[in-house]
C-alpha cells in the first residue's frame, strides 16, 4: 500500500491507496477519486506499518480494496461506512484515541 502523512500542528491525517491505483482517477458521475494528486503520492509501506499508523493518526483517507480491507481490521473503519467510486471502496475516519 501507498501511504501518505500530512501534518498540520498537532494533527495528522493519513492518506493511504492501494499500490495498483496510485496515479490513477477514478471517476462515476459528478463523483472522483483523484489518485494521482500529490495527496495520496507517499511510500509503498507494508501491512503492519500502516496499519500501526492509521491507528495512531488523527484521520485516515483510505482507498482501494486492500487499504479499506486494513482500516476495517484496525477498527479505524466501520463495514457500514465504506463507498464505492467506480467500484473502488474508499472509507474516511476520524480517530478517537482514549
Amino acid at each position: 500500500m501507498i501511504l501518505k502523512l500530512h501534518k498540520k500542528d498537532e494533527r495528522i491525517v493519513a492518506a493511504v491507496c492501494d499500490s495498483n491505483l496510485l496515479g490513477k482517477k477514478i471517476e462515476e458521475g459528478k463523483a472522483q477519486l483523484d489518485l494521482a494528486s500529490d495527496f495520496y503520492n507517499g511510500e509503498e509501506k507494508d501491512d503492519l506499518t500502516v496499519g500501526d499508523t492509521i491507528r495512531n493518526a488523527d484521520s485516515v483517507n483510505l482507498v482501494g480494496e486492500n487499504a479499506v480491507k486494513l482500516g476495517i481490521e484496525e477498527g479505524i473503519i466501520d463495514p457500514g461506512h465504506v463507498k464505492k467510486i467506480g467500484g473502488v471502496p474508499y472509507a474516511q475516519a476520524v480517530v478517537v484515541h482514549e
